[in-house]
């Protein structure tokens, strides 16, 4: 598997990462070291997480998933040189996190020294800001008028924005980061954050990472656009929108211990009658050309230009195996053209 450098940082991570926030919660942690074990094997060397996981996230399993991945550690401690360790902050909004309060610089370094507690590690490859303080238009909340933007007040987004750089520096500079980076943002809080940077000579965000894929494209043109101009990696998650494009909830199906079978803190958003006639079509796109609708999906988001690092998720091993099997697919011309027909007729399914 390739490698490349993650942003401006001199990073070099697979094109593949390996997702864990199921790990806790659809999986054992005997399933979260195999999975690891296998995705180091297969040349991958990228490891997400966050101090939320596992999800759906409820208080009795926050932060076990970073256990998981500590034990692991503790276990391999020779193989912690080899691979590249993301966590994140949560933001507002979960009451058992911090009261469900803003991300501060006060609470950056509560939450990284807690975190490193877990992932049993001195420091971490990349630390990142789960979402922002402000509303955003994440998480099914990009329809017109989900988000009031004017009600926003912006210069104290500002002031927040250098407090967390500021905190954030303060922990490179005792080497418990070595990089920063952002999750579900925008345009603007991306060249804010750089903004800010630049000025004060402090932490550049070298990477972003948001929901991708094909059923929910959104950030293309424009977060795409800004991150590879400014040189910040694009990193898509639920590349195959919460399982969805695997197909297994094709004709109504509900499998067992799958992902719409469980509460979700926003609910079951991708559950659209537009989404199944989108997946149908999809489906129809791969059999026609002798792909799997999984792996014609995950091939597409790993190839997509701009992105640099897409994040894969499973719940056994053999999804995992059928996961980086798809980055080694290539589409034809004629699949690429087939796949923009149907997203043309399906741009926002859900």
């Amino acid at each position: 598997m390739k490698t490349i450098k993650l942003g401006s940082s001199d990073l070099q991570v697979s094109e593949v990462c390996l997702g864990s926030m199921t790990w806790g919660s659809q999986n054992t942690q005997e399933e979260a070291f195999q999975q690891i074990d296998y995705a180091l094997d297969q040349g991958i060397n990228f490891i997400d997480t966050a101090e939320l996981y596992a999800v759906p996230p409820k208080p009795e399993t926050y932060g076990l998933t970073e256990q998981y991945i500590g034990n692991w550690i503790a276990n391999n401690p020779d193989k912690r040189k080899n691979i590249i360790l993301a966590s994140k902050i949560a933001g507002p909004g979960l009451p058992w996190i911090r009261d469900g309060g803003n991300i501060t610089g006060k609470t950056v370094k509560e939450a990284l020294n807690a975190s490193l507690k877990r992932l049993q590690t001195d420091y971490l490859d990349l630390y990142q800001l789960h979402w922002p303080n402000r509303p955003q238009p994440h998480f099914s909340q990009h329809w017109p008028e989900d988000v009031n933007y004017a009600e926003i007040n912006v210069e104290r987004e500002k002031e927040e924005h250098l407090e967390i750089l500021n905190a954030l520096n303060d922990c490179v500079k005792e080497g418990k980061i070595r990089y920063c980076g952002l999750s579900d943002d925008t345009p603007w809080g991306i060249n804010e954050y750089l903004r800010l940077a630049e000025i004060y000579s402090l932490p550049k965000m070298v990477s972003i990472q948001n929901e991708f894929n094909l059923l929910h494209l959104t950030d293309s043109p424009h977060v795409i656009e800004t991150c590879v101009l400014n040189n910040v990696a694009y990193m898509p998650w639920s590349p195959l929108a919460g399982g969805a494009l695997s197909g297994k909830y094709r004709n109504g199906a509900k499998p067992a211990n799958s992902r719409w079978t469980m509460a979700q803190r926003n609910g079951i958003f991708r559950d659209t009658s537009q989404s199944h006639e989108a997946i149908e079509a999809y489906h129809g796109v791969a059999k026609r050309h002798g792909h799997s609708l999984t792996q014609m999906a995950l091939a597409w988001v790993y190839q997509f230009n701009g992105v640099t690092s897409t994040i894969i998720g499973a719940t056994s091993l053999e999804q995992l195996k059928e996961d980086i099997g798809a980055y080694h697919l290539e589409l034809s011309e004629e699949v690429l053209n087939d796949i923009s027909r149907v997203i043309k007729r399906y741009p926002v399914p859900f």
